[in-house]
């Protein structure tokens, strides 16, 4: 079992997207990566909307989402939240590892 969480980060004039940018190239992305527990950490940019910036967030089991959240980097990202004025919605999906064999079916590898 694992634990996905979707952040939709909404900004306008593209503050969203800076504030992605920002993560990465403060290195904070990288750290978080490395983080014990977490599986996967990218961000999207919305076709529909351009404004809006797709965190794809998993961890491995909710403690490793606890450390996360007691970690120094979750004050670097509350700061940047604020500096880009970004608004979030939030969508949490635990893992369902089996495929039923009549959904692979659509599955192109």
């Amino acid at each position: 079992m694992s634990i996905t969480v979707n952040l939709r980060y909404k900004g306008v004039n593209g503050s969203a997207k800076e504030y992605a940018n920002e993560m990465i190239s403060s290195g904070t992305v990288e750290a978080i990566r490395n983080e014990a527990g977490n599986l996967r950490y990218e961000y999207y940019q919305s076709i529909d909307d351009p404004e809006t910036i797709l965190l794809i967030d998993s961890w491995k089991d909710q403690e490793s989402i606890d450390v996360h959240h007691e970690s120094p980097m979750m004050k670097t990202i509350m700061e940047l939240r604020e500096k880009y004025d970004l608004h979030m919605t939030v969508e949490r999906y635990i893992s369902d590892d089996d495929m039923p064999e009549k959904d692979s079916d659509f599955i192109r590898k």
